[in-house]
């Protein structure tokens, strides 16, 4: 596969996948995705390769979700949603090296469900987490919020999913989100840090145990399935459809005049 939307690169045994969108603020489209989904897969069955690195280029944005300018109804791409997400996240969980996601800016929507799903997250003290689905007529009914809430507490989650607030990365850092916040002139020392300290160990040893953290929320994976076709059929109402038409007009939604 050729890469347009994402970059590729291997150091020292550690798989660097960047998404390069900065001009949309690193968010995904279909094309997007099925690069991600390429490239992890490709470094995930490398066997010497013992680490991901997930992040996104430029110093804006590691990811804010959905590309809004792909979306209408559905997104451009294959998928119950027209977006693969389902395999997108279950490839994160499912390749055997551990993944860390480098977030240097924001992590919004669907980039902050990126952040949730790795297997780390090291931030820089500039970056800011969040939801913003119900303020745009979306929601990720899967890893997205019933995984948050493994990682953050359920009180936590439903707050940061009803409330769309969004949150620096000591508060992140405080509600468990991430593992550690560097200044961002460090981040990119302290990601090479970890890396290298998870190279020295067996691969087979974390192969094991990321299996079996994964079994225990297995069950989530059913969730998700389920929930993007029930969010399929969501974006085909006119109520979602207005979460994103004020988005683009820059104007406040109105969801209220559609709710059934």
């Amino acid at each position: 596969m050729t890469y347009d939307d994402i970059l590729y690169e291997v150091r020292d045994g550690v798989a660097h996948i960047t998404i390069n969108r900065p001009d949309k603020m690193n968010a995904f489209r279909g094309q997007t995705c099925e690069e991600l989904i390429h490239a992890f897969n490709k470094a995930g069955w490398d066997k010497s390769i013992g680490v991901i690195v997930l992040a996104g280029a430029g110093d804006r944005a590691f990811c804010t979700g959905g590309d809004q300018s792909a979306h209408e109804g559905q997104y451009d791409g294959r998928g119950t949603i027209g977006l693969p997400m389902e395999d997108l996240h279950s490839v994160i969980r499912d390749v055997p090296k551990p993944v860390i996601a480098k977030v240097q800016g924001f992590a919004i929507g669907g980039g902050n469900v990126l952040c949730t799903i790795c297997d780390f997250t090291i931030a820089g003290e500039k970056a800011v987490f969040g939801q913003v689905g119900p303020k745009v007529g979306s929601v990720d009914p899967g890893y997205g919020t019933a995984f948050l809430a493994r990682v953050v507490g359920e009180k936590k989650a439903r707050e940061i999913w009803y409330l769309c607030r969004r949150y620096s990365a000591a508060e992140a850092l405080t509600m468990g989100l991430v593992n550690t916040v560097v200044p961002n002139d460090q981040l990119d020392a302290e990601v090479d840090r970890w890396c290298a300290e998870i190279m020295e160990k067996s691969p087979t040893a974390i192969a094991i145990a990321k299996r079996s953290f994964n079994m225990d929320t297995e069950h989530q994976r059913g969730i998700a399935g389920l929930g993007m076709y029930a969010l399929s059929l969501y974006y085909d109402t006119e109520e979602s459809k207005e979460g994103g038409n004020a988005f683009r007009e820059k104007r406040k939604p109105d969801f209220r005049k559609f709710s059934r």
